[in-house]
């Protein structure tokens, strides 16, 4: 039983993209990034390189995989203990440093038990996180002035304002990487935004699809334009453009600790499919 790193993003989804696709909307996280990497490059989400990996039992399949690109927490899919001690180890004597964890509560919790012996760095949770999938799309009704369309490039600054202020809200400190994740975005026709009488008032993105899912988010609506239904709106124009790839599975991420967005997504038609925790790091006082 054993970890094999790489920082080959082909040989990593070569070798564990099949075990990713097994269950593609709750390891839509890693399997999104690493799709990001493999079109956009080692830089695509800043310039420390990513690392990837896979855990298999002794000469069997990939039977879990973790992805790395900082500044973003390491991220992995449901880890047994074992596996989740040994890769807080493998990482640890790698000197690679963590600005935090993403994954299910208890591997997320066993990983950073072993981290924090093996490093001294404390942990705290930064957010709880709820994972919805589409079933039947219910859109608004009635709906609200306006019309959805597709952002392109004169909308950059105004997308990444907003991006910005959305990171700002969510608690994650001073945004971080927001112009390359615009202009992933952008690339791929992935930001829609809800245009009223004045403007846009509100958008909506989608990953590309990948392994037959698209993960709809963020959703953000500036605060004079919230309670009019444009939030709504924006979110079931993305995820019906989202059907429209052919995806079988759509789905979302919302904080639990947010129960407006928690019941729009459920009026919308999403159903909650697992829970997740982010966590981060602390290093000790010098």
């Amino acid at each position: 039983m054993a970890w094999t790193l790489t920082a080959d993003v082909g040989e990593y989804l070569t070798v564990a993209g099949p075990f990713l696709r097994t269950n593609a909307a709750e390891h839509t996280t890693i399997i999104n990034a690493a799709e990001v990497v493999r079109l956009r490059g080692a830089g695509a989400y800043g310039d420390s390189p990513p690392l990837f990996g896979w855990w298999c039992e002794r000469g069997s399949e990939p039977a879990a995989a973790f992805l790395h690109t900082p500044p973003h927490p390491v991220t992995f899919t449901l880890l047994a203990e074992p596996a989740a001690a040994e890769l807080a180890e493998v990482l640890a004597r790698l000197g690679r440093p963590l600005s935090g964890a993403n994954a299910d509560p208890v591997s997320a919790m066993v990983f950073a038990t072993c981290w924090r012996a093996r490093t001294a760095e404390e942990f705290t949770v930064t957010m709880r996180t709820r994972l919805y999938r589409l079933g039947s799309l219910r859109a608004p009704d009635p709906p609200p002035g306006g019309r959805a369309r597709v952002a392109s490039g004169p909308d950059r600054l105004l997308v990444m304002e907003w991006l910005e202020r959305f990171q700002r809200e969510a608690g994650a400190g001073e945004p971080s990487g927001v112009a390359r994740a615009v202009d992933d975005r952008l690339s791929h026709g992935g930001i829609t935004l809800w245009e009223g009488d004045d403007g846009p008032v509100s958008l909506a993105g989608m990953t590309r699809p990948v392994a037959g899912q698209v993960r709809v988010g963020p959703v953000y609506t500036p605060p004079r334009w919230r309670g009019r239904g444009f939030g709504a709106a924006a979110t079931a124009a993305v995820s019906q453009a989202a059907l429209d790839t052919g995806a079988r599975d759509v789905v979302l991420f919302t904080d639990v600790a947010n129960p407006v967005s928690n019941a729009l997504y459920q009026r919308l038609g999403y159903r909650a499919i697992g829970d997740r925790v982010a966590l981060g790091f602390v290093p000790p006082p010098p």
